[in-house]
C-alpha cells in the first residue's frame, strides 16, 4: 500500500510543477519576488501532499539565517533541497549545469540567482562561483552541497574543498546545515517512509579560518549532525572517521 501511495505522491508532484510552472512562469517572468513565490507555494504543496498521502511530515530547526551567508549542506533527497528553500527567505544554489536545461527547474533556478557550475572544470567553475555571489544586489543564501550530489544515507564520499575555497573568498560565516530526509525519501527509489523528515541548521562557522581547518570542523559538524538525526530516524548509518585539517592537504587562503 506504502509503494501505491508513493507512485500517486510521485504523479501528483510533477504534475502540480508542471501546471504551477507553466501558470507562475508570468509572474517569475516579471520579478524574483514572483519566481519566489512560486517556489515557495510549490514546496508547500508538495509538504502537503506527502503529510497526506505519504505520512510523511517536515521540521526544520535551528536559527534560520536571514543575512548573506555561506549555507553548506547535506544532500540527500529533493526534499531537503525544498525545505532550505522553503526556510531560507533569500536562497539560490549552487547547480550542476546541465540542470538549466531541465523544464521548469532550470528556468526557476536562474531566475532567483542560482549559479550554474560545470562539474569537472573546478577552476571556472569556483570562479563563476565567486563572480556571481558577487552580483548579488541584496543580501541572499547561497546553498552548496560539498559533496557535489545526493548521498545515500550512510555512504560518505568526500566533501570537495571547493566549497572551503568559496568560503575563503567570500569572507563571511558558513551556516552548516544537517539533514536525515534520505532515510524517507531517497535516491533512485520510488517508496516514501512514513515519519518526520528533519533539515537542522547548526552553528554558524565563523570567517577567516585557513581552509583545510574550516573544511574539517565544517564536515565533522554537517556529518555529525547527520548522522544524530539519522539515528533519530532509525537509521544506523555506521561509525565515521573524524577528520582533521590535514585530510585537506595544504590549501592556503587566496
Amino acid at each position: 500500500m506504502q509503494l501505491v501511495r508513493s507512485a500517486i505522491f510521485e504523479v501528483l508532484i510533477y504534475l502540480v510543477m508542471a501546471v504551477m510552472g507553466i501558470l507562475g512562469a508570468p509572474f517569475a517572468l516579471w520579478s524574483v519576488n514572483g519566481a519566489y513565490a512560486v517556489c515557495r507555494a510549490y514546496a508547500r504543496v508538495v509538504f502537503f501532499l506527502a503529510r497526506v498521502i505519504c505520512g510523511l511530515r517536515v521540521e526544520v530547526r535551528g536559527e534560520v539565517p536571514t543575512g548573506e551567508v555561506l549555507v553548506t549542506a547535506k544532500h540527500q533527497s529533493f526534499l531537503d533541497i525544498l525545505m532550505i528553500f522553503e526556510a531560507l527567505p533569500r536562497a539560490k544554489f549552487v547547480m550542476k549545469k546541465e540542470l538549466k536545461w531541465t523544464p521548469f527547474i532550470g528556468l526557476y533556478a536562474l531566475r532567483i540567482g542560482s549559479t550554474p557550475v560545470a562539474r569537472g572544470r573546478k577552476g571556472k567553475a569556483m570562479t563563476e562561483m565567486v563572480a556571481h555571489a558577487g552580483r548579488a544586489t541584496e543580501a541572499r543564501q547561497l546553498v552548496i552541497y560539498p559533496q557535489g550530489t545526493r548521498v545515500a544515507p550512510g555512504a560518505r564520499p568526500p566533501f570537495k574543498v571547493g566549497a572551503g575555497v568559496l568560503y575563503d573568498r567570500l569572507g563571511g560565516e558558513c551556516v552548516p546545515v544537517a539533514t536525515n530526509a534520505g532515510v524517507f525519501w531517497g535516491r533512485r527509489t520510488l517508496r516514501k517512509r512514513p515519519g518526520l523528515a528533519v533539515v537542522e541548521f547548526l552553528t554558524p562557522i565563523e570567517p577567516g579560518l585557513p581552509i583545510t581547518e574550516f573544511m574539517a570542523r565544517m564536515e565533522n559538524t554537517v556529518e555529525d549532525a547527520s548522522d544524530r538525526l539519522m539515528r533519530e530516524a532509525g537509521f544506523d548509518p555506521g561509525p565515521r572517521a573524524e577528520r582533521t585539517p590535514a585530510d585537506y592537504g595544504e590549501r592556503r587562503p587566496r
